[in-house]
């Protein structure tokens, strides 16, 4: 499928600076221990997805807040060098986000503690002002580390004008469900798809009666992503689990989900076909995982494209 074809994907979410610390397990309480690795690079869900989904080939354009500070330059010179454009205020009080990052340095695994800082703020009012930029999109893609009523707010305004709707119900917290009818995709993982039906998600029926509960909520397809397993695209005619691509040794799973809903955004931007960009989602994702880092670990098309030709 060419690329920049699509009038492109827009994303409401937040940035942080990334604080990746690699041990062999995390300190108990009162406990200091011996780390083997440390990293800072840019991070935040909605951020990580615009570099997802700029790198797949998608024009996109974010939506935020951040502060003036030396992290919120950090943002402005990544979108900037990803070619994102970025419909951000910037707080003269309230600091750019963080994030702490626990990497298990033998099998990679990740624990995170997210403050959005400035994002935090990120009003109905911000959503307004973005309104414009939110209609001319041809994809629009939110999450839940800023305010749920602004996801609420955009996902009206999408809706309004005919957007294909992306909800990353992500990190799982409460939200008003009014949202599910305004959603197209709605892209939990299994902790989160846990949360919005009320019981756990450990094999692929699992996922598939809860995808049903996620129908009945008034969303028009669940994808839900299962780790290793790969992606089950769930929708009222059909139920199909796409397998993960296993490209080399797994090496930090943290901003796995990011790059399956910027690749995925970008591909349904373009025209592809929901069942293929997941596809594509699950080879972005794929990579992205054998790499340190978030935002940075993001693949290029080029390598996406010969992932899937493989």
């Amino acid at each position: 499928m060419a690329q920049g074809v699509s009038m492109g994907v827009s994303i409401l979410g937040i940035f942080v600076a990334d604080l990746a610390f690699r041990s062999g397990r995390m300190p108990q309480v009162g406990e200091t221990i011996m780390g083997s690795g440390f990293a800072m690079g840019p991070g935040g869900k909605g951020s990580n997805q615009a570099v997802a989904a700029a790198r797949a080939g998608a024009k996109t354009t974010f939506i935020s807040r951040l502060g003036q500070d030396s992290f919120g330059d950090i943002a402005m010179a990544t979108w900037a060098a990803e070619g994102i454009d970025a419909k951000v205020a910037r707080s003269s009080t309230a600091p750019t986000g963080a994030a702490f990052i626990y990497v298990n340095e033998v099998n990679g695994e990740n624990a995170i503690i997210v403050v959005p800082g400035a994002a935090g703020d990120i009003s109905v009012a911000d959503v307004e002002t973005a309104a414009d930029t939110i209609r001319s999109s041809r994809v629009f893609v939110t999450q839940l580390e800023q305010p749920a009523e602004a996801a609420l707010a955009a996902l009206k305004i999408a809706r309004g004008a005919g957007v294909i709707t992306v909800f990353n119900p992500a990190p799982a917290a409460p939200f008003d469900p009014a949202i599910y009818p305004l959603v197209d995709y709605i892209t939990p993982n299994e902790s989160e798809t846990a949360a919005m039906v009320g019981f756990p998600v450990e094999t692929i029926e699992d996922a598939k009666r809860a995808g049903d509960a996620l129908l009945q909520k008034g969303v028009g397809v669940a994808l839900i992503t299962l780790g290793e397993k790969g992606a089950l695209f769930h929708a009222k005619d059909r139920s199909e689990l796409i397998p993960a691509f296993h490209v080399a040794p797994v090496l930090e799973t943290a901003g796995a989900g990011d790059a399956f809903n910027g690749g995925f955004a970008a591909a349904l931007a373009e025209g592809q076909a929901p069942l293929a960009a997941a596809r594509f989602g699950c080879a972005v994702a794929g990579i992205a995982v054998t790499r340190a880092g978030t935002a940075p670990a993001m693949p290029k098309r080029a390598e996406v494209d010969a992932l899937l030709a493989r």
